[in-house]
Formats: C-alpha cells, sequence, structure tokens
C-alpha cells in the first residue's frame, strides 16, 4: 500500500502544473548513479564514514572536488581551500552564525533568492538592498551604499543569478573584488549555477578570488547531482576555512555529512559528475528553448531576457499587474507560478514573477504557459 505521508518538499496537487518550482525533475536525479556509487563505498571494508567525520570535511572528497573544480574552473584548486557543508544553506547559516550578531548590517541584490533572505531574518540582521541591471550588480550603487555603512557582507549569486537569470560581468566582478578589500566586507558568492551554462562559459567564477581573503564562494551538488544529498562545499582562503572548521557546530557535531560524501567521492573520481553536467545542460536548454517559444508565442506582452543558463526566466507583466494577485488566480487554472515580491527583501518587484523550466519536460512547459495566456485574458 503506497504511503500518504509527504516526503520532500515538492507537493504539486494532481493536475496543475507549477511553474514556479525551482527544483529539478524527479526522473532527473541519478539513482542509478547514486545506486552503484553506494554499492561500491558499502563493498569496502573501511567504515570510515560512519564515524564523525574531519571538521573540514572528508579530504578524500576534497581532493576529488578541488580536481574537478580545477578543471571547470580552469584555475588550480586547492583541497585545503575547500569546506565541505550540508548545501549552501547551511554554509550561510554557518556563516551568519559566525561572522553576524544580530542588528548588522548586510547587501543582497534587489532582487535575490527568497530564502536566503529567510536564513539572513532568522539571524535578525539587517538587510540592504542593492539595485541590478543587465549585467548584474550595479557597481555605483555599492559605492554609494558604502559611503553611507559598512556592511558585514554582501551577499549575491553572480552566475545565472536566481531569481533574473543574469550573470555579474566580469568587469564588475573585478571591481567587486577590489572593493570588498578596499572597505573590509565579505562577499559570499552562491555560484550553484555557474556550471548550467547553455553555451559560452560565463565569467570566472568569483571563487578565482577567493586567495584575497574576502570572498568566500559556495557551491552545491543540489544543481548539478541531487538535493537530497545535502552536500555542498565553501571556498575560501586559509582564515576563513580555518574559522569555519574551529567552529562549535563542527566540534561537536564532526564535519558535515560524512555518509553522502562517501558516496559522491566517487562519482566526482570516475567523471560522472561531469557527464551528468553535461546531459543537464541539454535537458536544460531544450526546456528553456521551449518555454522561450511559447512565451514568443503565447505571451508577446511580456518583458524578459533569455537567460543562457540556470533555472529561470524573470518576467515583467506590463501595465502594473500584480503578479501576487495573477498567482492567485491562476490556481483556477491549474497553475502555480512565483510572484516577484518574494524575491525583494523590500516588498516591491510587484508586476514581475520567475518562470522556472526545469521540473517539467518541454511539452507541459508549454502547456503552463498556454494556462497563462487564458489566466491573464480571465482577468
Amino acid at each position: 500500500m503506497a504511503s500518504s505521508l509527504s516526503t520532500s518538499q515538492v507537493s504539486i496537487p494532481p493536475g496543475f502544473i507549477d511553474l514556479g518550482l525551482g527544483d529539478p525533475q524527479f526522473s532527473l536525479l541519478p539513482l542509478d548513479l547514486l545506486r552503484q556509487a553506494a554499492g561500491e563505498r558499502f563493498s569496502q571494508e573501511d567504515p570510515y564514514f560512519l564515524q564523525y567525520g574531519l571538521e573540514q570535511g572528508d579530504p578524500h572528497l576534497r581532493g576529488a572536488l578541488a580536481a574537478f573544480l580545477s578543471r571547470a574552473y580552469s584555475f588550480p584548486v586547492e583541497a585545503e581551500s575547500l569546506f565541505i557543508t550540508a548545501g549552501v544553506s547551511s554554509g550561510l547559516d554557518l556563516i551568519c552564525s559566525l561572522y553576524t550578531r544580530p542588528g548588522d548590517v548586510i547587501f543582497v541584490e534587489e532582487p535575490t533568492y527568497h530564502l536566503a533572505l529567510r536564513i539572513f531574518t532568522d539571524h535578525h540582521l539587517q538587510i540592504v538592498p542593492l539595485r541590478t541591471d543587465p549585467d548584474g550588480l550595479v557597481i555605483e550603487g555599492l559605492e554609494e551604499k558604502l559611503a553611507e555603512v559598512s556592511p558585514v557582507f554582501l551577499y549575491l549569486i553572480p552566475t545565472f543569478q536566481n531569481p533574473t537569470g543574469r550573470s555579474l560581468s566580469p568587469e564588475r566582478r573585478a571591481r567587486l573584488a577590489a572593493l570588498s578589500r578596499e572597505h573590509d566586507f565579505l562577499i559570499l558568492a552562491d555560484e550553484v549555477y555557474h556550471f548550467l551554462n547553455f553555451g559560452a562559459e560565463p565569467p570566472p567564477a568569483l571563487a578565482s578570488y577567493t586567495a584575497s581573503g574576502n570572498i568566500l564562494s559556495l557551491g552545491s551538488f543540489s544543481k548539478i547531482l541531487a538535493p537530497g544529498l545535502r552536500l555542498g562545499w565553501i571556498q575560501a582562503g586559509a582564515e576563513r576555512i580555518q574559522r569555519l572548521a574551529g567552529s562549535g557546530l563542527l566540534d561537536s557535531g564532526g564535519g558535515m555529512n560524512p555518509f553522502a560524501s562517501a558516496m559522491v567521492r566517487g562519482i566526482v573520481e570516475t567523471g560522472q559528475l561531469e557527464k551528468n553536467i553535461a546531459r543537464l545542460r541539454v535537458i536544460y536548454r531544450n526546456r528553456m528553448t521551449a518555454m522561450h517559444s511559447s512565451l514568443q508565442r503565447d505571451l508577446p506582452e511580456l518583458d524578459y531576457t533569455v537567460p543562457e543558463g540556470g533555472y529561470f526566466f524573470w518576467v515583467r507583466f506590463p501595465n502594473g499587474l500584480d503578479a501576487e494577485r495573477l498567482g492567485e488566480r491562476a490556481e483556477a487554472f491549474k497553475l502555480r507560478i512565483r510572484p516577484g515580491v518574494r524575491f525583494s527583501s523590500q516588498g516591491g518587484l510587484r508586476d514581475y514573477a520567475r518562470l522556472s523550466y526545469v521540473f517539467y519536460e518541454s511539452a507541459d512547459v508549454k502547456e503552463g504557459l498556454i494556462r497563462l495566456r487564458r489566466c491573464l485574458d480571465s482577468l
């Protein structure tokens, strides 16, 4: 008898299409690959991965990950510059615990990842938004804010941003790194979409600046393997790595997720991770193209930029239409979207919405946008 218990955050009523969902489709989760990796690990006699782990993280995984990142980034990455996390969310929470106190000022992009805002709110931080444009964070806006207040850190998603799909230009990346040193604030670079490009290589990762000391690059296996692994990493300079690994959390609980680390290690070592990423790029590019063509055909009045990678379209509705109200109306058409106000730290961006193409095959993506057309026509 099938269980009625909910086992994941993905909960879609029968017949609904949720174009706001930023999760990989169940059929894209590499079950066979992970089953093989687990069998290989359990066939060995060493049960090290069932013990409390080394604080910085499994050294075998860090070594394999450093080799992968060196190839992917085209610059050398050392295993000692990596700290294993239970995903980006846990990394952000740990950084907030170690580097901030309630009331501290932090900067974020406007818009930004809505659930990161939840973490920052949990730590009672004062969130200051910075404006963005098609080339990402506007550096002049950052400089204006730095003249007024000193933040503990700036959180941003530099490549294929969530929710806009935009990427920070190379020139702005260099200037941003210089400003972090000049004004002594941290940069938390959430680079989880960096490897999911659909064509040309994205600008160099902000991870390339971590040796300067003020930049912490956060990566994750959630977008390139499976989110249920709860496994990721922080790349940073030696001083930052030592502080993370020396926290009370790690002293008490050991390194994060040694079990999943042991499973994933073999996938990285054998090159299967790169093959999986290549597979996802093709699939997501096809689904993005389907969404783009449907937007052009069925919703030509929407304003948007075609993403060159990642998960999302960021669309603007005409005539100041409130996307939150639209989302409520869309329920009657068995459709869900994510209104732009969720991605604003100030309650703005109400005429925007985030649409994702990763959870559904192309036919369902197109059907979802047909439903959105009908919904708009009904208003």
